[in-house]
């Protein structure tokens, strides 16, 4: 019994292991967290060997084109699932029979055509669908959602997108976000979206205004957050097609990416007035045709839920010839908070800052204010309630004037003004008197003076040229001081009441614990990096450790001739570079030979003469004989082969244990290879087996498997036959 649960378990874990073996082939970025990240990695398909342990699947950015019925049929636990930028272009109807916990799926650009409900029958516990980006142009006649009562958000959409039918969200009752990109959508079927009882945000992207006031029409109670991208309102005909949106319940109401002309914003901000809950209004990256000069006269029913206006990169051609606004003055007066950011602003009229009577927040950053242009601006009696002014990435130069300009808004507590360019500061300057926060970073300011107001609590001059802090501030709690010059830190009594400071990036070499004790309370905690703590004694460390690194590479160095191979190295390098055959004039000798000095009596008193003393007799180069004296031996062996007109190696066992004979068989192999003729001329002296030859002397073992040799015979008779086949080899 035993023996076939044994059995049985090796069978199992016979069949699992080749799986997940063949996973990790295909994706190695499968972490402890059970998340398998197997994107851009090239993949046709998806990889075999998923098991119920994974519940992360990234095949994103691959080019799988079919998902099929087992492919992730044992990846039972999954709960996200990330299939997009691939080239899908079919799904098998139960491919997702086993998702049942599947929590996010994503499909987006992909090549779908169509989408069934029964791919996504299976996954009850689906909350975020992403399904944009492919080629389908409707739904289906029914609704692929059906049965994904979980659903929270829910991506569609793309270019051939043309036509949403009744019954297409059947079975959706609420969803946190639903965004549609429509930009060609042509038809929609009133009711369509109706079944949706509550849409927190609504995204949708389209072209047509028809096509949007029907969609609107079904949007009236269910949509919180409005979001209207690409919408081009720009036939004053056609906005009375939006009237409906008057009804609507919406609390918010972004414009991104719209166009607007002077002939129909009055008509939208009658329709924006009269919409009973609307808290909000956004336009970002929008497009204003015209200079203010509105042809309607707008009538304010100063709505008594609009409270926050924000506008960012609103591209207004001819901004320089806008009007003064006279006509929006009345609708101006409840907002509260208000953010005109990257407008190119470089006034607010009087009349229009005196009539924001409730503004409480400003943002005008990244505009066009000069220091006169504000002084108009914030005129007397302009933002009476305004608590937070934001002036940041202006054209502002004078800080007396810029302080002069805001001294009346007696309920002012925070002011950002950093990014401007304000340079040298005098000693006076006048504020407003509960001026709590003030933001001067990155404003050129050289060095602090009085002029910076006594009220504080919190101070940010980081990112100047300070060299150091001298100012007395009783009651600020929170100083910010990176990226400067600081070389001490400021005085403890100056700043009693401090809680917080930054000293990043500055030049602080060291500093003392009184430093940090403000009467008698020492400071909680300290974050400094080691560098700002102990800059001198890292410096040192570091020369030091430099230094005893280069130490230990001339102590190496010198141990193993670490100069010599550099030498040896540029010679190798020089002689592969040098031309492959030398001038026919500069040739002096028949041959070089390479012997090892253990076999030199039989060079040297026997093949020599034998060479020499032939008729006509050959010219041999010898290393004893006919190296230059005082000239560095690789310099002499490559010299005395290129001035030969072949090389002779004697080989032997004393020749494979040789250094120098390898350099001479290297330096040699270049012509034998380079040019592919018989430059070497191999004697076995001895029997050598090829496999007894060092595996430093590859080169010699590819010379005996490919070129014929002369072995020395110890037979006389056979000696005679053996010098002649030797001269004819050095003739040819």
């Amino acid at each position: 019994m035993h023996t076939w649960k044994m059995w049985a378990i090796c069978t199992a874990l016979a069949a699992y292991l080749p799986e997940e073996q063949a996973l990790r082939q295909a994706c190695l970025s499968c972490d402890a967290t059970q998340s398998c990240n197997c994107s851009f990695m090239g993949l046709d398909f998806i990889p075999p060997g998923l098991t119920g342990k994974i519940t992360v699947l990234n095949l994103a950015h691959n080019r799988i084109k079919v998902i099929r019925t087992h492919d992730l049929q044992k990846a039972v636990n999954l709960r996200t699932l990330l299939l997009q930028s691939n080239q899908i272009s079919s799904i098998d109807e139960d491919s997702f029979g086993s998702q049942g916990k599947l929590e996010l799926l994503d499909l987006s650009n992909n090549s779908l055509a169509h989408l069934s409900p029964v791919w996504f029958g299976p996954l009850f516990s689906l909350q975020h669908l992403r399904i944009q980006g492919n080629s389908y142009s409707d739904l289906g006649e029914s609704s692929p959602f059906s049965s994904l009562r979980n659903l929270s958000s829910l991506h569609l959409g793309n270019p051939q997108f043309s036509i949403i039918r009744q019954g297409n969200f059947e079975g959706i009752v609420f969803l946190n976000t639903l965004r549609i990109d429509g930009d060609n959508l042509s038809q929609y079927e009133p009711g369509s979206l109706k079944s949706i009882r509550k849409i927190n945000h609504m995204i949708i992207s389209i072209r047509r205004i028809d096509v949007f006031s029907a969609v609107i029409r079904d949007l009236l109670h269910s949509a919180i957050w409005l979001d209207v991208r690409k919408l081009a309102f720009s036939v004053p005909e056609k906005i009375q097609l939006l009237r409906i949106m008057s009804s609507s319940f919406a609390k918010k109401i972004s414009l991104k990416q719209c166009l607007f002309t002077d002939a129909t914003v009055p008509e939208i901000v009658s329709i924006l007035e009269g919409m009973p809950k609307l808290m909000e209004v956004e336009m970002k990256d929008c497009t204003l045709l015209g200079t203010g000069k509105w042809y309607k006269q707008i009538h304010a029913n100063q709505s008594q839920s609009l409270r926050i206006l924000t506008i960012e990169n609103l591209s207004i051609e001819e901004f320089y010839l806008f009007t003064d606004l006279q006509s929006v003055l009345d609708l101006l007066s409840l907002f509260r908070k208000v953010t005109v950011e990257n407008t190119k602003v470089f006034l607010v009229p009087c009349k229009l800052s005196q009539h924001l009577l409730s503004l409480e927040y400003l943002d005008l950053s990244a505009n066009l204010l000069g220091d006169q242009s504000l002084e108009h601006s914030a005129c007397q009696g302009a933002w009476p309630s305004l608590q937070t002014l934001n002036l940041s990435q202006n054209s502002l130069s004078d800080l007396k004037m810029t302080g002069k300009s805001l001294f009346h808004l007696r309920n002012l507590n925070l002011l950002d003004i950093s990014e401007n360019n304000f340079g040298e500061i005098p000693d006076m300057c006048e504020w407003p008197e509960n001026l709590k926060y003030l933001n001067l970073s990155s404003t050129q300011i050289p060095k602090l003076t009085t002029c910076i107001p006594s009220t504080l609590e919190v101070l940010d001059v980081s990112a100047n040229n300070l060299q150091d802090f001298g100012l007395q501030l009783p009651f600020l709690k929170e100083l910010y001081l990176t990226k400067n010059h600081l070389k001490t830190l400021p005085e403890a009594t100056d700043i009693p009441n401090l809680v917080a400071m930054s000293i990043s990036r500055n030049k602080l070499n060291s500093f003392s614990k009184e430093e940090l004790t403000v009467r008698g309370a020492q400071v909680g905690s300290v974050q400094l990096s080691l560098m700002e703590c102990h800059r001198s004694l890292l410096v040192s460390l570091i020369c030091t450790l430099v230094f005893l690194f280069i130490l230990i590479l001339v102590v190496v160095g010198y141990k193993y001739r670490a100069v010599w191979y550099m030498r040896m190295t540029w010679a190798w390098l020089q002689a592969k570079r040098k031309p492959k055959r030398a001038p026919t004039k500069d040739i002096c000798y028949d041959a070089f030979v390479s012997y090892s000095e253990n076999d030199s009596n039989w060079v040297e008193n026997i093949m020599v003469q034998q060479l020499e003393q032939a008729c006509p007799p050959f010219r041999l180069c010898l290393h004893k004989r006919d190296f230059v004296p005082g000239k560095w031996i690789v310099d002499n062996i490559i010299d005395s082969i290129e001035k030969s007109h072949k090389t002779l190696f004697v080989l032997s066992e004393h020749f494979v244990q040789s250094e120098w004979c390898k350099y001479e068989l290297d330096f040699s192999h270049f012509r034998l290879f380079d040019e592919n003729n018989d430059v070497a001329i191999l004697i076995l002296l001895e029997p050598i087996q090829s496999q007894a030859i060092p595996k430093r002397f590859c080169k010699l073992r590819k010379i005996m498997n490919t070129k014929t040799y002369l072995e020395w015979p110890p037979d006389e008779e056979q000696q005679q036959m053996f010098w002649e086949n030797l001269k004819a080899a050095l003739k040819s």
